[in-house]
């Protein structure tokens, strides 16, 4: 049941501390994907055990963190955004030290999928961030936030060598425990919980077999280098992921309140945003896959910049530097050209970026160079996507809907750490009975990404322009009922022939205050933007009005020479009444 009161951003007109401290979180969580990257290398030696058994200690996180974002979006839309963030932060504060008190690989393991599960906070701090700030701010917070995954991953490397190459490694765990629990207590302190609530009870099998597929199908992209790609349990795999998913698909298309509604992610606005989602997923880990290894490639190679661990770092962190410095800049942008031609723009300066790395590898100054551009670039795209998603979906589908996004994302970063892995090691050179990467390899693996970017521009062409997602979202009346009364649906004609009106919303229309607001009147507009119903509001303020059919409406409010005020909300359909009360600010009741 939906419990709710009206935009939320119509009530906290400032915001407070709710930018930085989500910011923060977001950049804790990204870091985990990034925290071994220095010493991956050393793994085997460190914890005993064969390099193929090493990689999953990575695997595990990517695979954890992969599940958990669809599913921790889900359930912050039904019980509660803030409540599900600090439970994700939480939990990544117990895989760290577990991580952190242990060389044994299976528990290791198990520590570091804890870690990995804490990447559902970047939804739910998007969808925070969408009911609580004011429409002014949003898009540069988003944006700050959507970009914190690249920012956190960039600012990791070098601190994560520092600290590798004068301590103990276990301390990356301590650091990392240590930092999510100040982000817990920020979280506690300054960012309210929304009262935006989706209709229905989390879909447990939805989440089951989600979660199946996801893994059958990831866990031989990141293994089939080792397993082989044709060898019959990489292809095994890969067609029970087909199997999985096609029968999880068929499940959520019948459910009332699925995971993932299916039929809005088919919408254009959504299903090219999450493919070019994965296309800039692809090109962000490619270049955190070459710069370093050109950094630290002894000079001997003839082309290798022989640059310590730490230095080469910090070559690469401009990328997320740079990326979260274009938070403004696209918010600029967007306002004046929209979503849709920000993304466009940066995938072309990230598609420049590559281009001209071809050229530019034959210095340590150079590759800063390209991870500036690249970051400006993916900084941009990445700030557009959660936009274009928001302006999509209702708003008690943002978290599950920004949750699905976030997976995309990493589902093109899991695509590009197999793809370009399988090009270094197959143009490598044996020295002395090592692999090493070579220039052809490095070449190869930027054009790859600058193939896969250019894809990502075919799949934002297809997105609805600006003014053709303007008019889809904002909600325009076709019919009129001034002369409503109190309780009595407006326009009984909508309601197709044969199909009885069904238990629709009901609540009170109140002041910020609390006080009841008496004759306001209430407009239910249709998921089309036609209008469904109207009534006004008794003198306590209560109100009541049928629905037609289950689905996504807006209930508008106006009264007292304020509004129209709207708020998204569900139905599921049935006798079930919805409790909804609206909200007006410093209205004077009649």
């Amino acid at each position: 049941m939906t419990r709710t009161t009206t935009d939320p951003r119509t009530r906290r007109p400032g915001g407070g501390g709710i930018v930085p401290v989500l910011a923060f979180a977001g950049i804790v969580v990204a870091v985990m994907q990034t925290l071994l990257v220095p010493v991956i290398k050393n793994l085997p030696e460190l914890l005993g055990t064969s390099p193929s058994n090493a990689t999953w200690v990575m695997t595990s996180t990517l695979l954890a963190g992969a599940v958990s974002t669809p599913i921790m979006g889900r359930l912050g839309d039904l019980y509660g955004k803030r409540r599900m963030l600090i439970a994700s932060l939480a939990v990544m504060v117990v895989g760290s030290l577990i991580a952190g008190f242990t060389s044994e690989l299976l528990v290791m393991i198990v520590g570091r999928a804890l870690q990995g599960f804490a990447m559902g906070a970047i939804p739910l701090g998007i969808g925070l961030m969408r009911d609580g700030l004011p429409r002014e701010k949003l898009g540069s917070a988003m944006a700050l936030m959507s970009s914190s995954i690249g920012v956190g991953g960039g600012l990791a490397l070098p601190v994560a060598a520092l600290v590798a190459q004068h301590a103990d490694w276990h301390a990356l765990f301590f650091g990392s425990a240590g930092l999510g629990a100040l982000s817990i207590l920020l979280t506690l302190v300054f960012v309210p919980e929304s009262p935006m609530r989706a209709v229905g009870t989390f879909d447990v099998w939805g989440a089951l077999g989600l979660s199946a597929g996801l893994v059958l199908f990831l866990l031989p992209i990141t293994k089939g280098s080792d397993w082989g790609w044709t060898s019959g349990t990489t292809l095994g795999l890969f067609g029970a992921a087909a199997v999985v998913l096609l029968l999880w698909g068929l499940m959520e298309l019948r459910l009332k309140a699925p995971l993932v509604d299916l039929r809005t992610t088919a919408r254009p606005a959504v299903l090219f945003t999450n493919l070019a989602s994965i296309m800039v997923g692809v090109a962000f880990y490619a270049v955190s896959l070459v710069l370093p290894q050109l950094l630290q490639l002894p000079t001997s190679t003839g082309y290798g910049l022989g640059q310590s661990m730490v230095v080469a770092g910090l070559c690469v962190a401009p990328l997320g530097l740079t990326m979260m410095f274009t938070a403004p800049v696209y918010a600029r942008i967007s306002a004046k050209y929209g979503p849709k031609v920000t993304l466009m723009i940066g995938m072309l300066i990230i598609a420049v970026g590559y281009g001209a790395g071809l050229g530019l590898m034959s210095a340590a100054w150079q590759t800063i160079v390209i991870a500036v551009v690249l970051g400006a670039g993916i900084g941009l795209a990445y700030s557009s996507l959660p936009a274009l998603i928001i302006g999509a979906v209702p708003a008690s589908e943002t978290g599950a809907a920004n949750g699905l996004n976030t997976l995309m994302r990493s589902i093109g970063t899991s695509v590009s750490s197999a793809v370009i892995g399988m090009v270094l090691a197959n143009t490598a050179n044996q020295v002395g009975g090592v692999a090493v990467p070579t220039m052809q390899g490095f070449r190869v693996s930027f054009l790859i990404a600058t193939g896969a970017v250019l894809l990502g521009l075919v799949f934002a062409a297809f997105l609805p322009g600006r003014r053709a997602a303007a008019n889809a979202e904002k909600p325009h009346l076709v019919a009129s009922s001034e002369d409503a009364e109190y309780g009595e649906a407006a326009s009984p004609e909508l309601v197709p022939a044969g199909q009885t009106a069904q238990a629709g919303f009901r609540g009170r229309v109140l002041t910020a205050d609390g006080v009841p607001v008496a004759r306001a009147k209430v407009t239910l507009i249709d998921r089309r933007g036609r209008q469904a119903g109207a009534t006004l509001s008794a003198e306590g303020g209560d109100y009541v009005l049928a629905v037609p059919s289950e689905g996504a409406y807006v209930l508008a409010v106006t009264a007292g020479g304020h509004g129209p005020l709207a708020s998204g909300a569900s139905h599921p359909g049935g006798a079930r009444a919805v409790e909804m009360d609206l909200a007006l600010p410093s209205v004077v009741p009649a």
